[in-house]
């Protein structure tokens, strides 16, 4: 049972969630041979001020 977590930034759509949980799901389906009712995808989001690089916030690139 594979299980994907997924961190991004907030503000995506929830087709464009759609889309990617699916990309995601046939790619495991094709690559590994698992059953797509046994992928598990988590999508996590964040805000761009809880995120930083090298002692810079996301939210000031």
């Amino acid at each position: 049972m594979p299980v994907v977590q997924v961190e991004m930034f907030a503000g995506r759509s929830l087709e464009q969630k759609r889309a990617m949980v699916k990309e995601v799901t046939d790619a495991l389906v094709r690559t590994i041979n698992c059953k797509s009712e046994d992928v598990k995808i988590i999508i996590r989001e964040m805000k761009k001020e809880d995120y930083a690089i090298g002692g810079s916030l996301a939210a000031d690139w």
